[in-house]
This record gives structure tokens, sequence and C-alpha cells, in this order.
């Protein structure tokens, strides 16, 4: 199996795993919902006050999986972006430990090497996308997220 071919494997059966739990998800949410409306409509007061606090779940959860779902589109959209302009970066040369992760090492080089660029356009949402790239190839999800959401930030303000 190509180098390539493993990572769509692994980006479709992550899609397909976030999909399945959405769906999960969502199954649950509409049972607590109901469960939280019929207490509501019990009219019995301590009901009516679990069913208000039970129902801020189902709500809470939706736009939590609403969001999610928009940045995993919207990222998506920006690495489409990038492939149409040739620029996607690629890390298919990078060393990889036998866990399919890229080596600390590289990951640490690479990752520098992105900060550089950054430095040197703060506005450009490519060099943001490179850098969340990077944080997640060194193991910092938070930092990564907070910088791909920079990165669609940017683009959205894009005139081009």
């Amino acid at each position: 199996m190509s180098e390539g071919t493993k990572r769509r494997s692994r980006l479709t059966g992550a899609r397909g795993s976030a999909l399945l739990l959405a769906l999960v998800l969502a199954v649950y949410l509409v049972l607590l919902g109901s469960r939280a409306v019929t207490m509501l409509l019990s009219g019995s007061p301590v009901f009516v006050v679990l069913g208000v606090a039970i129902l801020v779940l189902p709500v809470l959860g939706a736009l939590l999986v609403v969001d999610q779902i928009r940045f995993g589109m919207s990222t998506e959209r920006l690495a489409g972006r990038l492939r149409d302009e040739g620029r996607l970066p690629d890390v298919s040369h990078l060393p990889l430990r036998p866990s399919g992760r890229v080596e600390r090492e590289a990951a640490d080089e690479w990752f520098e090497a992105k900060r550089a660029e950054l430095e040197r356009a703060r506005d450009d949402w490519r060099a943001w996308y490179a850098l969340a790239q990077a944080y997640d190839l060194a193991d910092d999800r938070n930092r990564g997220r907070r910088a791909m959401r920079r990165a669609i930030e940017l683009e959205w303000r894009d005139p081009e």
C-alpha cells in the first residue's frame, strides 16, 4: 500500500468514525431531549426544573457537534484550495515511527520551518494552515486547532 493510500484510508476512517459518533450522539440527544420534554410537560415543579436542566445538554451537544462539523468542512475547503493552487504542504518525505506518526525530531524541524514562514507572513491563511499541520505533527492538537481556526478566519477575509 502506498503512503498516499495509507493517508487517504486514515482520513476516510477518521471521517467515517466521526460521522458514526455524530449519529450515535444525535440519537442519544434526541432520546435525552424527549425525556426532558416529558418532564417539562409533567407540571411538577421538581420535574420541570430537572427537565430544563436536562434539555440544556442536548442543545449544547448539538451546538458542539455542528461546530465540529463546520470546522472539519472548513479545514477540508482550505486543503482543497491549497491542493488546487499546488501549495498543499507535503509531509510525505518526513520519516515515520512504527506507529505511523512522524518522528519527533523531524516534526520539530518541520514545525520550526513553518513557524519561521508564519513570521514572514502573519496575515496569510496558508502559513497558518501549514503551522496548524506542523502543530499536529508535533502532537500539539490544541494549538493546532487554534492555528487552523485562525487560518479559517483569515481565509474568509481573503479576497482571492
